[in-house]
């Protein structure tokens, strides 16, 4: 009976075990050996990676977009804990009803946000010419469609990311430890660099991966708020695929070759450094 009902679950997953070989597998298999594949004759060759290691337009991508998503990681995770632990000292009904808004702000992104905030402070956004109009120069030298604008809005949809990983482990600290560090005369700064911080070094370690893992994968806002004028390594892949000029989708798989290997390097060394803390607080 055991073996029968096993096999009625087997049969149920081949439609999920098909849709992944369609959407995933198979793309994924393409895209590695079209990496590999020279763009006249169509035989194996090296040339799309030399093209791409020698040529400072495609390795500038990779540095613009690592540059801006460590800046988004890094300022969006300091706010993300302080906002978390802001969270975790207010009554729990309040928490409940803003940790909603907070993951509905982490899923809005792509182009309706990138629309929301052309319509806000866009050239002639509503709070730019409000301010202009009271004479406030609040928005003097900003300039949404440019690496300011594109800070500003990573930094939207990365806060309420980091905060949803964060908060959950401010919750397990608990009160009764700051109170007992508190009585044996330890001071509010001993306590977080003694208690607090290495039980949420973990969280914030795999937060700040995570959402730097995101920045790197932004392609709708990105390309929303400046089109091709910001060399990002996604616009790139994108313009090469779909072609602005001319299209040349294999130097495109290349560029996603590379960055997929970076990414799941960055993982891979991520989880191994995690597994060390989590061994060393034990």
């Amino acid at each position: 009976m055991k073996t029968k009902r096993l096999n009625k679950i087997w049969i149920c997953l081949i439609p999920f075990f098909l849709l992944a070989a369609l959407f995933l597998i198979l793309p994924m298999v393409l895209m590695i050996t079209s990496s590999f594949t020279s763009e006249t004759t169509g035989s194996f060759t090296l040339e799309n990676y030399q093209e791409t290691f020698t040529n400072p337009y495609y390795y500038q991508a990779f540095i613009n977009s690592g540059m801006i998503s460590i800046f988004s990681s890094i300022v969006g995770l300091a706010l993300a804990i302080i906002v978390s632990y802001a969270l975790t000292n207010l009554p729990e009904r309040i928490q409940d009803k803003i940790a909603v808004y907070i993951n509905v702000a982490a899923n809005f992104a792509g182009v309706p946000l990138a629309f929301a905030f052309i319509i806000l402070i866009g050239n002639s956004g509503v709070l730019r010419l409000f301010f202009d109009g009271l004479n406030v120069p609040l928005f003097d030298g900003f300039n949404l469609y440019s690496w300011q604008g594109l800070a500003l809005t990573y930094l939207y949809f990365q806060i309420p990311l980091g905060i949803l990983f964060i908060y959950p482990s401010l919750k397990k600290i608990k009160k009764e430890w700051k109170e007992a560090a508190f009585i044996l005369g330890a001071s509010n700064w001993t306590y977080w660099r003694k208690i607090g911080l290495p039980n949420i070094f973990p969280a914030i370690a795999g937060t700040f991966v995570i959402m730097f893992a995101n920045g790197m994968g932004t392609y709708e806002t990105a390309y929303a708020l400046t089109g091709s004028d910001v060399n990002l390594i996604t616009i790139r892949i994108a313009s090469l695929v779909s072609g602005d000029i001319y299209a040349r989708p294999i130097l495109g798989s290349t560029l996603a070759v590379i960055f997929a290997v970076i990414m799941i390097a960055i993982l891979i060394l991520s989880q191994t450094m995690l597994r060390r803390v989590r061994r060393d607080l034990a």
